[in-house]
């Protein structure tokens, strides 16, 4: 499912009723129901993430300084979203939350895409991520074996990095490690 017609705007009690196979989303008043990702998808969002908490997250050989949650519930605004994984500086999030979504914008989010919810992942949610104060959002496409960085620039995006299959890149704000991106995708033996 995708954007669900309403006569009135979609409630949080609309998508919490969201059978358990499903991600929910309001965004722009709009209910967003779409079923679990596929493997590929998976994939490059868990290895992704790996790379990113060891040296950002619990600080093994890396500088430390970020909390990382896969699939966060965020409540931005009138909004309710779930990027793939969302990072928070710890300096402005000390302690998280003892709750079940966060109000604080992250500083950082990914989206995989899939084909499905590419549409809304690169238009709605970027645009609501820059609105909310978001410094930086990735897109990765494991389909087309594509990455993409941008930093937040006044009320929109600067495409700061686009890169791909096998490339091996420093990505803002992470540049203090690589990440090899054939990695993240999912090729036959």
């Amino acid at each position: 499912m995708s954007g669900i017609p309403r006569l009135r705007p979609a409630t949080y009690e609309d998508l919490v009723s969201l059978p358990d196979n499903l991600v929910g989303q309001i965004l722009d008043g709009e209910l967003f129901a779409t079923p679990r990702p596929a493997f590929d998808h998976q994939r490059a969002a868990t290895v992704l993430g790996s790379d990113l908490t060891a040296p950002f997250d619990l600080g093994r050989g890396g500088p430390g300084g970020w909390w990382f949650l896969d699939e966060p519930e965020l409540h931005l605004g009138e909004h309710v979203v779930v990027p793939d994984i969302a990072g928070w500086r710890r300096e402005r999030m000390p302690v998280p939350p003892r709750a079940p979504f966060s109000t604080l914008p992250p500083d950082w989010v990914c989206e995989v895409l899939s084909p499905s919810t590419a549409g809304t992942d690169r238009i709605r949610k970027l645009r609501i991520y820059a609105k909310e104060g978001v410094g930086h959002a990735w897109l990765v496409d494991p389909v087309l074996e594509t990455f993409e960085v941008f930093r937040r620039h006044d009320d929109g995006w600067f495409l700061a990095l686009a890169a791909g299959g096998d490339e091996v890149v420093r990505a803002e704000p992470f540049e203090a490690i690589e990440i090899e991106l054939k990695n993240l995708w999912m090729r036959p033996a």
